[in-house]
Parts: C-alpha cells; sequence; structure tokens
C-alpha cells in the first residue's frame, strides 16, 4: 500500500486487495487518460488518472504490449497545484527501479536543490520522443502530500515588520544568486549574515520558544529526496471530501520562505484547526507539474 493514500481519503484502506479494487477502479473508469508510443519498441506507455475530489485522485501507469494487453506498473496518489510555485529551469531525472521520474529545480529563495516526484510524465516524454528537449520558457507548479501535521498560531507582525522581511528575502536571494557566480564578496556577507543570525538566535531561545522565533523553514527530511518537513503560512483553506470513501481532506495553500505551493492531508492527521493567517508545520511528500510552453 502507498503511504500517502491517506493524505487524500483512503486512511480506512487495510489491505492489498482493497488498494487492487481501487486501482482497476481508477484504470476502467479514468476521468483522463494519456498516452505515448515508442517509435523503436511495440509497446504503448498509458497513464491513467481518476479524481476523487478537487484537484484531488490517483494516477496508474501501465503498458499496453503488442497483443493490447494492459500490464499495470504502479500507481500513486496526487495532488494538482494550482499556483505558480517557481519559474526557474527544471531538470528531470528517470529513477531507476520503474518509468517514474523525479525533477530538480534550483529555487534561490529555498537555498537548496529541490526535488520532487515529477507529475505529468507523458507530455514530457512526447517532447523526448520528438528530439525537442531541453524546452525553455516552462513554469514549476508543486503540492505536497502529507500524513503528519499541526497547526500553529501566527507570529504577530505589522506591516512595517512584513517590508523589513521581504526586503531581507529579496537582498539574501540577490546574494546567493552572485555567489553562484563567483562573487566573493557575496559569499562574505552570507557568512557573516548566517553567524549574526546563529548568535540571535542563540541569545532568543535561551528566553524563547523556538516556533516563534523561526517563522517559516523548509528542509528535507529522512532519506528520501522529495521528502521535507516545512512550516509556513497558510493563504488559503478549504475543506473537501473524497467522493467515494467520504473522508474530509484539508487543502491548504502555503506559503513557506516565499516558496507557494498547495498541501493535501487527512483530517484525521492533522492535529489543530486550519484558518488563514495561521501556520501548517509538518511532513510532505513534495510533488511537481511542469507547464510546458
Amino acid at each position: 500500500m502507498h503511504k500517502y493514500l491517506s493524505a487524500i481519503g483512503f486512511r480506512q484502506l487495510q489491505n492489498r486487495k482493497q488498494v487492487q479494487l481501487l486501482v482497476t477502479d481508477c484504470i476502467q473508469t479514468a476521468g483522463k487518460r494519456d498516452y505515448i508510443s515508442y517509435s523503436d519498441d511495440e509497446t504503448i506507455f498509458v497513464e491513467c488518472c481518476k479524481e476523487y475530489a478537487d484537484n484531488i485522485g490517483i494516477a496508474v501507469r501501465g503498458e499496453f504490449d503488442g497483443d493490447n494487453n494492459y500490464m499495470y506498473n504502479y500507481y500513486f496518489p496526487y495532488l494538482r497545484g494550482t499556483h505558480i510555485s517557481s519559474a526557474e529551469d527544471v531538470s528531470i531525472e528517470r529513477h531507476a527501479e520503474k518509468e517514474s521520474y523525479a525533477g530538480i529545480c534550483d529555487d534561490l529563495r529555498v537555498g537548496v536543490s529541490l526535488i520532487f516526484y515529477f507529475q505529468n510524465v507523458v507530455p514530457y516524454l512526447k517532447y523526448r520522443e520528438k528530439n525537442k528537449l531541453p524546452i525553455r520558457g516552462t513554469t514549476l507548479t508543486l503540492s505536497g502530500l502529507s500524513i503528519q501535521g499541526s497547526i500553529m498560531m501566527p507570529i504577530i507582525k505589522n506591516e512595517n515588520d512584513r517590508k523589513k522581511v521581504n526586503r531581507v528575502s529579496r537582498n539574501r536571494s540577490h546574494l546567493i544568486a552572485a555567489a553562484r557566480q563567483g562573487d566573493e564578496e557575496a559569499m562574505e556577507s552570507l557568512t557573516l549574515e548566517d553567524m549574526d543570525t546563529y548568535t540571535a538566535i542563540s541569545r532568543k531561545i535561551q528566553k524563547e520558544d523556538v516556533f516563534s522565533i523561526v517563522d517559516t523553514y523548509f528542509m528535507p527530511y529522512g532519506v528520501e529526496c522529495d521528502q521535507y518537513s516545512v512550516l509556513g503560512e497558510i493563504t488559503e483553506c478549504r475543506m473537501v471530501q473524497n467522493q467515494l470513501s467520504k473522508e474530509n481532506i484539508y487543502l491548504m495553500t502555503v506559503n513557506c520562505n516565499d516558496l507557494v505551493f498547495d498541501i493535501c492531508i487527512n483530517q484525521a492527521d492533522l492535529m489543530g484547526e486550519p484558518a488563514v493567517g495561521r501556520r501548517f508545520k509538518g511532513v510532505i511528500w513534495m510533488q511537481g507539474f511542469v507547464n510546458f510552453p
């Protein structure tokens, strides 16, 4: 069973037989199917997607062989994001074990190479088959599935505080960009800035809670490269219901280090009541949809 089925409202599934029935239903009654046939092979790669709530569903990938027999390879739950998260270039790499792909995006706002599970594989394979890669001018829509999260109250900030945070964030992004180009002054400024931040936090942490100091964060989590521990401000929030299981799902838009993306989590897996202005803290499986021009 897939670990993140609970995030899209299938928390009550107990065994592999129930999952197999769900996968069969997805294949037979898919709302969207996408195909690509390889010029040097008789097989046809097929992706079947079925939504069980708004932008939330299951994708099943498999192949038709030369005798028109369908062989299902694997499935995964997904959330289609609704916001443009980044306009930076994206690199795509195939996983070793199967026909699935990971995306890599170097966004200055995050500070690390952002690795995500690539959703729209078939359009990418079509471009690759026609030798049209790499493609410039793409944008990236990120989304996250979570099975472990909690809601935290916001840090009180006035308008001047918000302007100061935005100014510091823009300045840091410019310094990181310059440092990547080999600017030694920018590297030195970043080093001194990090030292000052460490000193300030070390002094404040003796009297204050860490989450009253740290507003947002975005960090790799565990050994899997597309899972992250995040803390971000909720800018949009609503509850949807899985049409099949009738389980409730929270669908939130989160601003984390100026990176905006959607997150879905089962109501039973979330501690607290989400609302606009509050903060979401949890572990997410990051997915990405590349918007080809």
